[in-house]
């Protein structure tokens, strides 16, 4: 009876999960409309919940994305990977259901849920069928509130994260943003290992992981955004039942705002792998900083490209040196950053470093070419429309800008801001934001004379 059981679960999980993907395709091939024709409504349940909705009744689907502030930043000292765990803990039963039934029964929904952390927030996403919505939003509203934490639940996803950090420790990349992070935000929670460390992770008790939900997962701090087939009144219900029963008020440990170290420094970790690995970074502007957005355009040019910035173009395609080459510009709730790494062969890193400082500081102190930026700005005009043509990419960045306090006519505004700059305001930005004497770089792999020595 019990292996029929299993079967017909089985099957109907099959089916299930079948109608779930071919109802998301059908949902994202429905949004796939310019950002400028989208409605966004505001809507506040009757408890006082906020939360912005995208309608689309064109398929029975619902998305929901929603994120806590704090993230592993409020990892306690000695807990780091504490957030991290949490992440992967919220699926693995709740209230009266244990981990196995809890499984089955989003399977047998065709509802999905994950968790993941950041260093500012706890995210959560969150998709179910509109016949199936009350019966799922039941189990989210479980696993917010009465996540059981059995022990070997706990002990077998500890096992993982284990797993996990012995696979990271070997990933040359991983590494060495690591390190980048521990140099540059030494004393800071963001230098801290957002995973945990082997001895973090296995001192983490289920009284640490209810108490991090307890103190983080709260009304005040949560933002929500929802896209698909639901009305604002139904959203409005189904928030209340969700998340109306979490805190009023989240107990935040206070994180001060904090920029990167300053002085240039290089630091390496010896690594026995095929090719080095370095990340580099400067300090930047916070993502509400007037120049902000001249500094997102410059990035694209400079790296954030591809084969159509100046990084690619010189370390890459004139010389060779490098396999990859990249930037990117990150702003983060306590601090900004303008980052960027490359992978070269050991005997080629020096080289590919020091071509990679002179190309930043030479568009510091000259700036872009006329083309270089209007190209970039064309680009980034002309790509916005493709940050919105699935549900889940409407979700994220709806909140993400929900995250930093931006209205929903951001996205209306967005394309003309970038329009209005000029190329004064680039030389003016790279100035400000590209200038080499505060460069942090982490290197990871086989010093080059290491690599002369096996090879004779």
């Amino acid at each position: 009876m019990d292996l029929l059981r299993r079967s017909i679960h089985r099957l109907l999980r099959i089916d299930m999960t079948l109608s779930l993907a071919v109802l998301t395709l059908a949902l994202c091939l429905t949004l796939s409309r310019s950002a400028h024709a989208m409605q966004i409504q505001e809507v506040t349940s009757p408890g006082g919940i906020k939360a912005w909705l995208v309608e689309a009744h064109e398929n029975p689907l619902l998305a929901l994305k929603f994120s806590f502030e704090g993230g592993n930043s409020q990892d306690p000292a000695g807990k780091e990977g504490l957030s991290n765990f949490l992440s992967a803990m919220l699926d693995e039963g709740a209230g009266d259901i244990t981990s196995s039934d809890f499984q089955e029964q989003m399977e047998s929904l065709a509802m999905r849920m994950r968790y993941e952390d950041s260093r500012d927030a706890f995210y959560g996403n969150f998709e179910t069928l509109t016949e199936n919505r009350d019966e799922s939003a039941k189990l989210l509203k479980l696993a917010l509130t009465k996540p059981r934490f059995d022990q070997d639940a706990v002990e077998r996803i500890r096992g993982q994260l284990l797993a996990n950090l012995v696979y990271s420790d070997r990933d040359p990349e991983k590494v060495a943003a690591k390190e980048w992070f521990s140099v540059a935000f030494a004393g800071h929670s963001y230098g801290r290992p957002s995973q945990g460390t082997d001895a973090t992770v296995k001192g983490i008790t289920r009284d640490d992981l209810e108490a991090y939900r307890k103190r983080n997962f709260a009304r005040d701090t949560l933002k929500v955004v929802a896209v698909g087939d639901i009305t604002p009144e139904q959203l409005g219900k189904l928030l209340d039942e969700v998340f109306g029963e979490l805190a009023p008020k989240a107990d935040l440990a206070p994180v001060a705002q904090t920029t990167p170290v300053k002085g240039s420094q290089e630091k390496w970790i010896t690594m026995d792998v095929p090719q080095s690995v370095a990340v580099f970074g400067l300090p930047a502007m916070a993502r509400k900083d007037p120049d902000f957005m001249a500094a997102f355009v410059l990035n694209q040019l400079v790296g954030g490209g591809g084969f159509a910035s100046r990084l690619m173009e010189e370390v890459r395609e004139k010389r060779g040196l490098a396999y990859s080459v990249y930037s990117y510009l990150q702003p983060f709730k306590h601090t900004s950053i303008f980052s960027g790494g490359v992978a070269t062969r050991a005997d080629a890193i020096t080289q590919s470093l020091d071509l990679i400082r002179k190309e930043l500081q030479q568009v510091a102190d000259q700036g872009p070419t006329p083309d270089e930026w209007e190209n970039a700005k064309k680009y980034l005009i002309g790509s916005y429309a493709l940050r919105f043509d699935t549900n889940a990419k409407i979700a994220s960045q709806l909140l993400g800008l929900m995250e930093d306090d931006f209205g929903p006519d951001y996205i209306e505004k967005r394309n003309g801001m970038i329009e209005a700059l000029t190329l004064e305001d680039a030389k003016r930005v790279a100035k400000r934001l590209l200038a080499t004497d505060n460069l942090i770089v982490t290197i990871v792999g086989q010093p080059a004379t290491a690599t002369a020595d096996k090879k004779g």
